[in-house]
Parts: structure tokens; sequence; C-alpha cells
């Protein structure tokens, strides 16, 4: 079994384990936060709405939620996930990933993976579990490859 990576995270952090293999207990490797999350939205600068750009090629499309200064923030922090998650498997830190957030926001995180990291992803977990203990995380993960997504 290859090394795996979990990433635990909703808008205002971001826990990283790393797991020898599907049976093994969960080892946390790193945290984020986006202490941006926590303020009140009248402390949040409000400026024109976002624009995202593709780092590829030209594309550009407003953001979903642009007028809302928590959903510009969410985005900007899963954009940080997905880069720290990127370099990670650039560096070989892991083979296989296992993505735990609730919805929306899994899906905004889903969104700013890059196609090498989104081709690792082996899991999802649609669960908040970042407060949750290691062991009630361990509950809903995957114990055998049958219970794997196919890719």
């Amino acid at each position: 079994m290859s090394h795996i990576r979990i990433v635990v995270a909703d808008q205002a952090e971001a826990i990283f384990y790393d797991l020898s293999s599907l049976k093994a207990r969960p080892t946390e490797v790193a945290r984020m936060s986006d202490p941006a999350a926590h303020l009140h939205d009248r402390d949040f600068s409000s400026d024109r709405p976002g624009r995202s750009y593709e780092s590829f090629g030209k594309a550009r499309h407003a953001i979903a939620g642009e007028n809302d200064p928590r959903q510009r923030e969410a985005l900007r922090f899963a954009k940080e996930i997905a880069g720290k998650l990127d370099a990670d498997r650039r560096n070989r830190e892991y083979e296989q990933l296992i993505v735990v957030a609730g919805a929306p926001f899994r899906s905004l995180l889903r969104d700013e993976l890059s196609a090498g990291t989104s081709a690792c992803v082996i899991h999802e977990v649609p669960k908040d579990l970042v407060h949750s203990p290691v062991e009630v995380l361990r509950e809903h993960l995957p114990t055998s490859t049958q219970e794997l997504k196919s890719a």
C-alpha cells in the first residue's frame, strides 16, 4: 500500500494526516488555519467582486457568490490548501489522497485541486470533522481497497 495523505478541512482550518495503510492510525503532519474565516462580515474589506483566473490559458470566470466576502475568503483558503497538497505531492510526500470536508467547502476545494493532485484522490468523506478527534475520523475512513472509489 502506498503512502496516503488525508486532508480534513473546513473554511477556517485544515489538518493534514499521513496514513501508512488503510488500517493504520492517522498521524498529524501539518495544520493550516485562516484567521479571517472568524471575522464578522463588517470586518471584511469589500471591494469590487473578484474574478478567478486560471493558471493556464486565458479562461476567466466569475466566482460563485463573489459579492459575499466569506465566500471569497473560503475560496482563497481552498486555493491555499490545494497549493500545499500540490507541493507535497510534487515532493513525493504522498501518492494517494483522501479528502474529508463538508459541503460546500469540499466542492470548493475539489475545484482548486490541480489535475495531478485530483488524480491522487482515492476517497472522499462528505463530513466536517475538523473539530473531531482522530478516532472519529478513523471511523469514517475506508478500511479496505474495496471501499475506495473507482478511479
